[in-house]
Parts: C-alpha cells; sequence; structure tokens
C-alpha cells in the first residue's frame, strides 16, 4: 500500500508552500502533480511534473506558482506565490506509482484547504 501525506506552510508575505510525500510499497514514482477543486467545480490539473522534471502549468497560475519534486524523498511541492481569491480550493497532490507487485495506479493525497481572501 502506498499513502500521500499532505502539508503546508505559510512563507513572510503570504505565499504558501505546499508539499506532499509517498510512502508505502513502492517501487517508482512517475508523474507528480497537483489538482485543485474549488465548490461547485470540478477538479483541475494546477500543475505536474514528469521524471525528468518537466513542468507544466494550468495557464491561470502560470508565473505564479512552481511545482518542484526531490525524487531522493518521494516529494513533490508546489509554491504559490501572489495568490489571488480565486485559488481558493481544496488541493490534492496526485502521484502516478508502481508499488512493488508492480501494480500501476495513481495515487491521492489526502486534500488541504486553501483559503485566499478576497
Amino acid at each position: 500500500q502506498v499513502q500521500l501525506v499532505e502539508t503546508g506552510s505559510v512563507q513572510p508575505g503570504g505565499s504558501l508552500s505546499l508539499s506532499c510525500t509517498a510512502s508505502g510499497s513502492i517501487h517508482a514514482i512517475y508523474t507528480m502533480g497537483w489538482y485543485r477543486q474549488a465548490p461547485g467545480l470540478q477538479r483541475e490539473l494546477v500543475a505536474s511534473i514528469t521524471t525528468d522534471n518537466k513542468p507544466t502549468y494550468t495557464d491561470s497560475v502560470k508565473g505564479r506558482f512552481t511545482i518542484s519534486r526531490d525524487n531522493t524523498k518521494n516529494t513533490v511541492t508546489l509554491q504559490m506565490n501572489a495568490l489571488k481569491s480565486e485559488d481558493t480550493a481544496v488541493y490534492y497532490c496526485n502521484m502516478d506509482v508502481r508499488d512493488r507487485t508492480l501494480t500501476y495506479k495513481p495515487y491521492w493525497g489526502q486534500g488541504t484547504q486553501v483559503v485566499v481572501p478576497s
């Protein structure tokens, strides 16, 4: 079994950093990403990063959010700067994992509520 645990921290200036660490029966982790779901809306992909560190971003966060990964720690981080009220949502990390039985499937974090006042 594989578990993803999200943590968040507020930084000086109002920036927010979300981290997600995978643990358990891991053989390999492929694409990592962050999704968000605002009330009444569908879950959307915010950013993702491939095994060779190529990031992609949804247009609304380009230039403000940065995704990174640390393969030695099975961790993906989303640095969120210049936050806007429309960034308010529950954020979920996602990792495509092959476990030690060689089963390949996506795993999700528990979700982190981000509220940005308008």
